[in-house]
């Protein structure tokens, strides 16, 4: 394929993907990225698409589920397909080495498109791949991958093309990516048929990868607060604060988040933030003080102390 732009656009020529699957990624994002593809082949009675599984050394990848994943070789047996995708999960700094890096950066440029699915896009930021493109990741890696990488134009969209990259913020964003390949090149009505095939509905890339609760779900002014409150982690305000924003009295927001929640505001409020920091101790290296600042706590003895309460053992024994 000389024109990257032809990946996404009419075509009845098999398109050929190489997912380069790395330890300790999700067998649902491999599932959301081939399934649909699949499903593609099946309603068109023709192998219109097809794929290889590369991992770094060669062997089967283990997956977070326990299960290993078969591979077709290293690396470089990827060459030859028309796109490679890197499929990332949890330990991205660890599993993604320097010479694997290295090596997707050299044979990036033999591929006519080149993706990354949930932690993927940190990988390819590290080969240098996503300098001057807009992208999207997993929404717990927005922050720091920007701070770490701010040539790229990160948005926190479900799914991001740009050019000859394309970037999703994780399984189920893929799955919306993968029938919007198929829209393009083979038109709505089989990406229709796929997702039917899967009773789900595609999503728009645009659309942000968290959303509030629905109000059918929810009492509406609970799905706000609740909103504020995701969005004030670092900052937490306090829950007469959120009552007032959201147009109700202490009392009745506590109410509301009893009936609805089983809990109070400033318990959920917490338990957000707690959450929070156990993401960054599991899948970072950040100190425990960037965490506690990061988190809203005043000190790092303020978080672990919340810490332990929460779940039982200082933060230090996750690491």
């Amino acid at each position: 394929m000389s024109n990257p732009a032809t990946l996404f656009t009419p075509s009845q020529k098999p398109l050929t993907l190489a997912l380069l699957v790395l330890p300790q990624a999700s067998i649902l994002e491999v599932a959301s990225t081939l399934d649909p593809l699949r499903s593609a082949n099946r309603h068109l009675g023709a192998e219109a698409y097809r794929w290889r599984v590369v991992t770094p050394d060669g062997r089967a990848a283990p997956l977070t589920c326990g299960l290993e994943l078969p591979s077709h070789g290293p690396l470089a047996a990827a060459e030859g397909a028309d796109a490679l995708i890197a499929i990332v999960g949890f330990r991205q700094a660890e599993v993604a080495t320097p010479a694997l890096v290295r090596e997707l950066a050299r044979l990036a440029p033999r591929f006519a498109a080149v993706g990354g699915i949930d932690a993927g896009p940190w990988v390819l930021a590290r080969a240098g791949l996503l300098n001057g493109y807009r992208a999207t990741v997993h929404w717990e890696d927005l922050e720091d991958l920007g701070a770490a990488f701010p040539q790229i134009d990160l948005a926190p969209d479900r799914w991001v093309i740009d050019r000859n990259r394309f970037t999703a913020g994780g399984a189920a964003p893929a799955a919306d990516l993968m029938l919007h390949l198929i829209a393009s090149r083979h038109g709505p009505a089989l990406a229709r048929q796929v997702a039917q095939s899967f009773l789900t509905t595609p999503r728009p890339g645009h659309e942000p990868q968290v959303s509030p609760p629905a109000p059918a779900l929810l009492d509406p002014r609970v799905a706000q607060a609740i909103a504020r409150m995701e969005a004030r982690v670092e900052t937490p305000e306090p829950a007469a604060q959120t009552a007032k924003a959201v147009g109700l009295s202490p009392r009745r927001l506590e109410t509301l988040f009893a009936q609805a929640l089983q809990t109070t505001p400033a318990a959920h409020a917490l338990s957000l933030r707690l959450q929070a920091a156990r993401r960054m101790l599991t899948d970072t290296r950040h100190p425990l003080t960037e965490i506690a600042l990061r988190t809203g706590f005043s000190s790092p003895s303020a978080l672990s102390r919340a810490f332990k309460l929460r779940y039982g053992q200082p933060p230090s024994a996750l690491r």
